[in-house]
This record gives C-alpha cells, sequence and structure tokens, in this order.
C-alpha cells in the first residue's frame, strides 16, 4: 500500500524541460532513503500550466510544485517526503497578486477551467489502460453497443455537440448522414493533423488520455455501421504516436478493440496514418487523400465524405477533440453534457492561450465564457503591465478581436459575428507593442505558404495581398491598397475550393475591420504607431541623455555610431539597418537611444505631392 503518489507530468512541453530527468532522480532518491515501497511515481499526460513544468504533484496532499528540476528532487525528498518541510521556492508564486500557492485548486490558472475533454490529462497514466477503466473508461462504449446506431446518432444530435477542428458543424447531423448513405464498407476517421502555429490541443489529448480517442471512434463506428478506422496524426508528434500504439495495443489485449468487441457483434480495427506536416491536409478531403496516398490536396464538394470519401466509401471525419467528448456523452447521457455551455454551443472548448499574458498553456473552458475571462482571470492578464491590444483567436486563418470586444462570449455564433472562428482553438493574446498590419502579414504569410495551389483565388490571391501588405510595412504603401486589400479578400473567401483560402484573409479582414487606423497610419503617414515596422523606424540618440559610454557604438553591427567617449554620440542614419541592436545596449536608467516612428519628412517648398496623400503638405 503506497502512501503517497507523485505524478510528474510527461507532456512533450514537461519533457523537453527534463521531466525524464526528474523521474530518474526522483527514483534515485527514493530508493537512496528506502521509500520505494511507500511512494508510488505516475508519469501523467499534459497538465495544461506548460511554462511552469516540469510539473511535480505529490498526493494525497495535493503539492503543486513547478519548475522541478532533477538537481531540486533530494530537497523535495528529504525536506517534504521525510520531514514534512514545505519546499517554498518550488511552490507556484502568482505573478500578479505575488501570493504563494500550495495545492492546485488555488491556482488561478486553473479556477474558471471545466476540464471535460482533457479530463484525463494530468490524472491518469496514459499508457496504462486500467487507470483509463477506473476513470469510467469504456462505459460510453459498453454503452452504446446496447443501443441501435440511429440510438446513437441521436443521443449525440441532442448533446448538441459541434466539431471542435474549425467549422463547427453538428456532429450528430455528420453521423447520421453518413448512418443513411448505402455502402458495404464504412469508415471513421480521426483527424489529428494539428498545424496551426502554437497550438497544441490535439497532441495533448493524443499524448494524456490515447483511449479516449480510441473510444469515440468505436462509438462512431457503431453509430455509423463502420468496422475500420484511421487516425491521421503528423509525423511531428512521435510521444502521440507512441502512445496512440500502446493504446491499440491494450485495448486489443482486453478485449476493446477488434473483433466482438465487449462480446457483442461489434467489430473494429484501428490504423495510424502518419502525416508528411502539411498545413492543408487538416483539410478533411486532403487527408483523405494522403491517407489514400495521394497528393494531399482538397477535392470539390459535393460528394461530400459522409456520401463518398476513403476510397470512395462513406465516411466520417471528426477532429480529436470532438471525439474525446463523445464518450462523455454516452457515459453521463446528452441531457447533461448539453447543460453546459450557450443554446448554439454546448459543452467546453480547449484554447492554447499564448501570446503576452502571465500564464500561458492549454486551457478548457466552457462555451459562453469571455475573453475578458480568459485572459485575465485564467490568463492572469497582460505581461509587464502593458494594456491588451486584440485577441487572435482560431489559429492563422482565424480573427483578431479588439479591447471593445473584451465581453465577447466565446461560442461559435458570436466569434463568427465579431469576425473571427473558433478554429481549432489558438488564443493568441497582444498587447500594445504589436503592430497590427505587422501581424495581419505574419499570418497571412503562414496561409499563402501552406496552400496547395490548386485554386487561382488561393494560389495567387493570397500571394497578391502578402505583397500589398509588405509594401505597407515597408513604407511603400498606396491609397488605394487598402480598398484592393479588402477587394482580394472577399474574393479569395468567395472564390477558394476549400477552407484554407476561404478563411486565410480573415486576420486581413479583422484587422482592417478593427484597427483601420494603423493601415491608414502606415499608408498615408508612412507611420508605424507600434513601433514596430522597421522601415518606418528612425533610431535616434538623444544628445542630453547621452553619457557617452560608446556601449551603442560598440554593438552596432555596421559602424554607424560615431562619437568621443563621454561626449553625445550620433547614428548615420544612411548606415544604420534598424536593428535595434543600439537600443538594447544603452543602459535602461540613460536610455538616451530612442526609437520613432515620425512619418514623412517634411518637403521642401518646391517640391509637391503626387497621388492621393493626406500628409499635412
Amino acid at each position: 500500500m503506497y502512501e503517497r503518489h507523485i505524478l510528474i507530468c510527461a507532456g512533450t512541453g514537461c519533457i523537453s524541460s527534463g521531466a525524464l530527468e526528474v523521474k530518474e532522480a526522483l527514483i534515485e532518491e527514493l530508493d537512496k532513503h528506502g521509500l520505494k515501497d511507500k511512494v508510488r511515481i505516475i508519469m501523467s499526460g499534459c497538465h495544461g500550466f506548460c511554462e511552469k513544468g516540469p510539473i511535480f504533484i505529490v498526493y494525497p496532499e495535493d503539492v503543486f510544485y513547478c519548475g522541478v528540476q532533477a538537481e531540486d528532487v533530494p530537497e523535495i525528498v528529504e525536506e517534504y517526503l521525510i520531514k514534512g518541510n514545505m519546499v517554498e521556492r518550488l511552490l507556484y508564486h502568482d505573478p500578479v497578486s505575488g501570493e504563494t500557492h500550495v495545492s492546485h485548486d488555488q491556482i488561478m490558472f486553473y479556477h474558471k477551467q471545466l476540464r471535460q475533454a482533457l479530463r484525463n490529462c494530468g490524472v491518469i497514466d496514459p499508457e496504462n489502460i486500467d487507470e483509463y477503466i477506473i476513470r469510467g473508461g469504456y462505459i460510453g462504449l459498453k454503452k452504446a453497443l446496447q443501443m441501435e446506431p440511429m440510438e446513437v446518432v441521436n443521443e449525440v444530435k441532442t448533446s448538441g455537440l459541434r466539431g471542435r477542428g474549425g467549422a463547427g458543424f453538428p456532429t450528430g447531423m455528420k453521423w447520421q448522414f453518413a448512418n443513411s448513405s448505402k455502402g458495404d464498407k464504412k469508415y471513421v476517421v480521426c483527424n489529428a493533423d494539428e498545424g496551426d502555429p502554437g497550438a497544441f490541443m490535439d497532441r495533448s489529448l493524443l499524448e494524456g488520455d490515447p483511449h479516449a480517442i480510441l473510444e469515440g471512434m468505436m462509438i462512431s463506428g457503431r453509430a455509423i455501421g463502420a468496422d475500420e478506422g484511421y487516425i491521421y496524426v503528423r509525423s511531428e508528434y512521435p510521444l502521440a504516436i507512441k502512445r496512440l500504439r500502446t493504446a491499440i495495443r491494450q485495448a486489443e489485449e482486453y478485449g476493446m478493440l477488434g473483433e466482438n468487441i465487449l462480446g457483442f457483434d461489434f467489430n473494429f480495427k484501428i490504423k495510424i496514418k502518419e502525416g508528411a506536416g502539411a498545413f492543408v491536409c487538416g483539410e478533411e478531403t486532403a487527408l483523405l487523400a494522403s491517407i489514400e496516398g495521394q497528393r494531399g490536396v482538397p477535392r470539390h464538394r459535393p460528394p461530400f465524405p459522409a456520401v463518398e470519401g476513403l476510397w470512395s466509401k462513406p465516411t466520417c471525419i471528426n477532429n480529436v477533440e470532438t471525439l474525446a467528448n463523445v464518450p462523455l456523452i454516452l457515459r453521463r447521457g446528452a441531457e447533461k453534457f448539453a447543460t453546459i455551455g450557450t443554446e448554439g454551443s454546448k459543452g467546453t472548448k480547449v484554447f492554447a492561450l499564448t501570446g503576452k499574458v502571465n500564464n500561458t498553456g492549454l486551457v478548457e473552458v466552457p462555451m459562453g465564457v469571455t475573453i475578458r475571462e480568459v485572459v485575465f482571470d485564467i490568463g492572469g492578464g497582460i505581461r509587464y503591465g502593458k494594456k491588451f491590444k486584440a485577441a487572435q483567436i482560431g489559429g492563422p486563418s482565424g480573427g483578431c478581436i479588439p479591447d471593445e470586444h473584451l465581453d465577447l462570449p466565446i461560442d461559435f455564433d458570436s466569434l463568427t459575428a465579431a469576425g473571427a472562428m473558433m478554429g481549432s482553438g489558438g488564443l493568441v493574446v497582444v498587447d500594445e507593442d504589436t503592430c497590427m498590419v505587422d501581424m495581419a502579414r505574419y499570418f497571412l504569410n503562414f496561409t499563402r505558404k501552406e496552400s496547395c495551389g490548386q485554386c487561382i483565388p488561393c494560389r495567387l490571391g493570397t500571394t497578391q495581398m502578402y505583397e500589398i501588405l509588405e509594401d505597407i510595412t515597408e513604407g511603400r504603401g498606396k491609397p488605394e491598397d487598402i480598398k484592393l486589400l479588402e477587394e482580394l479578400a472577399w474574393a479569395i473567401k468567395k472564390g477558394s475550393m476549400c477552407g484554407l483560402g476561404q478563411t486565410a484573409p480573415n486576420p486581413v479582414l479583422t484587422t482592417l475591420r478593427y484597427f483601420r487606423d494603423e493601415y491608414e497610419a502606415h499608408v498615408y503617414e508612412k507611420r508605424c504607431p507600434a513601433l514596430v515596422c522597421k522601415a518606418l523606424l528612425q533610431y535616434r540618440i538623444d544628445p542630453e541623455k547621452c553619457i557617452g559610454c560608446r556601449r551603442c557604438a560598440k554593438e552596432c553591427p555596421v559602424d554607424a555610431i560615431s562619437g568621443e567617449k563621454k561626449e553625445p554620440h550620433v547614428i548615420d542614419q544612411e548606415k544604420c539597418i534598424k536593428c535595434g541592436a543600439c537600443f538594447e545596449a544603452c543602459p535602461k536608467k540613460v536610455q538616451a537611444v530612442e526609437v520613432l516612428s515620425e512619418g514623412l519628412p517634411e518637403l521642401k517648398e518646391t517640391e509637391a505631392c503626387e497621388g492621393d496623400c493626406k500628409c499635412q503638405s
């Protein structure tokens, strides 16, 4: 009988921070002190609070240690496990309040979360099927096998579950289409091709609770009449693939997967298909083409996959988070699931909260909570006391929501109305120092590179939009560019064949909608209000502040700074490459180097403006 359980996060984030070394050090210390039979070590999935990893929790006391390294383990064992003295420096210290928290449930990051899809992540050993079963695993499957296929479909329809992969299509309706499609063979496909920059929702679920995905797929198979499934997961997720293979093997050994599952006349097998990392393969028809061994490019629809999908057979495709919710619906009942969320968006949503917030990581919140609650309660507010400027929601194809919409509820319909989208769950917070034109350029650059090139609006349109944005951020923008950007954006949305092209202009459209003044400052005044766009910046040295320490001159890579020691220095503007090295080198107490974006230089009397210009001359 173990006296204590020590849970160490073994998600990719914590492993990269040294979690496996922590485990080895703990094994050594427990053995050294004769505690190996009294303390059980559990390597769990992701806890969500990735920036604080490796996470190390001692139960039953629920003592939450964070940022633990192998060299810290002897102190934890000797001081806490043996003597009962808290190791204060490894506890969580709130960056806003400054308070120290001992247990997991005291930390603001977790307060407003409701972990449903992530219910087992960070709680169980993902490579131990027994722990999944103890937590209610495969009960939903057993209930589904006792029901008729359409009863299962109707249960999911009643729950109000909508697809968590992007568009938010009703899951039960998709299942109904596949159920009613005629075919001697049907397939279930799990879309685990998570390609959004900074997104790791699916990866954490696959690593932390792989059996939930298998169970969700089998329930889907029962509902539509399929006996085979594929998990399409990108090869950049080796740990997820390893744990999925382990879960499949264990499920087969326990009779949860294979022939006559749980004694019922139901057969199901699951295969893993490793993707090569193409973002466009997140689009379901491109994903199907990739599984078939063809080039991963989208197909024209109709026919839709539910009618004619994998190898021209009816196929039901759902993403990881959607499938993780399915066992919960069958086990607890659709009505209970539907009590959470809003009228049109039931349940919870997992977000990868990143950017300029104090607390970053994986969060799961009920549909309907506001952006303010996520950013300021869970996220702990903006770093360094800066002002909130916008939240980019929905990944690279999502939209930017400004501060006036901080109280916007997070649900499918509200976000769409605001010009954004739920997407797969990326949520990037930016502060006052962010240039929204540059941000739109960054995301559009990603989507244009990931375009398969099959249709002209996406292939050429996104490239043309990107080139216009580059001109604007580099001071070459023309007054007609803003109107042209909007026209191109709407043409691409309406004319593109698949979801990648149809949503690629969203960052530009929302920044134009909410931050048009920044575009106008770049175009008409040749000025970047956020002091980000290098071509529109100028570095100067204030002679009144400069103490002549020569630090800036030593750091300048192009020798653009001159001046004698203890005398004010000067930057040669023709030589300056605007790298910012001088600004960083200048002593902060002095800060004689200034970054300016003052717009167009004054024109001489003999000069005249050309075109539709708004400069003061």
